[in-house]
């Protein structure tokens, strides 16, 4: 038996195996008993956690809170509402959509890691909305849609499916003539790395028309390991690009030299920091939220001008008409007919000229 299929047959998701690798709190202890939600990580990620500090970044992304509960800013029905699926269009329930050309195609509720701040935690935590993730009816829905050029394949985590399973989404998707491009979104490369195998890594490799991108999530820089620079390597090694889409986080990363040290540890693994992700308002995750101006705060402060342009990633929050980006003007200080003030992240100030149309 394969390493990461033992990782997800040992998964740590009671009581009695979490004991095993951290001191339990009373509070969670009672959350766990008391919480009816689906939770659990790998052995592998599970040893990442700190056993006696319940503050721990990768504990509070695993062991569930009673503040789960709460849920005063997240909107009911979330997922409905936030990829368009109450709408004329007839689509299966596997294709979400926010833009035209594109698509995200859902094909697994299943998942290495149960991320505690899941925006699709109605779908894959707490089971109330109920999808069919037919893989069939997805592909025919995309082969009818020729003005998709480019999916998504998401979850849960697609990356859980067989290496012939996750062959044959691609081998069909690359029959479809107007497809131009394949993205994987996984994060077995932070919480299973056992799982970019020889077999997988025959599945991905290859020059191909159609190209493969890959967008992991990883939050805090306690989570990158060597297991996990091997795993990006093997991918990279396959001609797949990793990119990398952290989750803006309170009390986890939302303070500059957590935030920091994140991005500048994805590129020592050689991961692309692409998108910090506002926390979304899914219900039931109101204590992972900051103020929304906080990522772009963070983003001028703990990375402009401190690490190299390929460590700073573009803010953003995803709404029901796509992302929108959240990062202000902090650089232009003032302008007149001939020429702009700036500023850098030291507060120092040169002119540019103003060019006209």
């Amino acid at each position: 038996m394969e390493e990461w299929v033992e990782q997800l047959q040992n998964s740590v998701n009671t009581l009695a195996r979490l004991k095993e690798f951290i001191n339990v709190t009373p509070g969670e202890e009672n959350t766990i008993t008391t919480l009816n939600t689906k939770w659990g990580t790998t052995p592998y990620f599970a040893g990442l956690m700190d056993p006696d500090d319940p503050a721990c970044p990768v504990r509070r992304q695993v062991v569930p809170s009673l503040k789960e509960k709460e849920n005063r800013y997240g909107i009911d029905n979330y997922l409905i509402w936030k990829e368009n699926r109450d709408t004329d269009e007839v689509r299966p329930d596997s294709i979400a959509r926010q833009y035209y050309d594109r698509i995200a195609f859902t094909v697994t509720d299943v998942c290495a890691n149960y991320c505690r701040h899941c925006f699709r935690k109605e779908l894959v935590v707490d089971r109330e909305l109920k999808l069919r993730m037919d893989v069939e009816e997805g592909l025919t829905w995309i082969r009818a849609h020729e003005e998709i050029r480019d999916v998504l394949v998401t979850g849960g985590d697609p990356f859980i499916l067989s290496d012939d399973k996750i062959e044959y989404l691609i081998r069909k998707l690359r029959e479809i003539p107007h497809i131009e491009m394949i993205r994987f979104g996984t994060r077995t490369p932070i919480v299973l790395p056992h799982r970019i195998t020889p077999g997988l890594k025959k599945v991905l490799d290859g020059f191909h028309k159609i190209p493969l991108w890959i967008n992991t999530q990883c939050n805090h820089a306690k989570e990158i390991t060597e297991k996990t620079a091997k795993a990006v390597y093997d991918l990279l090694s396959c001609g797949v690009n990793v990119g990398n889409q952290a989750v803006l986080l309170k009390g986890i990363n939302d303070d500059p030299a957590s935030f920091k040290a994140l991005h500048q540890k994805l590129l020592t693994v050689r991961i692309r920091p692409y998108y910090v992700f506002y926390c979304e308002p899914a219900p039931g995750i109101d204590h992972f939220r900051t103020p929304v101006e906080k990522g772009a705060e963070l983003i001028r402060d703990a990375i402009r001008g401190h690490t190299t342009g390929l460590a700073q990633p573009m803010y953003v929050i995803a709404t029901n008409i796509g992302k929108i980006p959240l990062m202000p003007d902090y650089y232009i200080k003032g302008k007149t007919e001939t020429e702009y003030t700036l500023q850098n992240y030291q507060g120092k100030k040169t002119a540019w000229p103003n060019i006209s149309e």
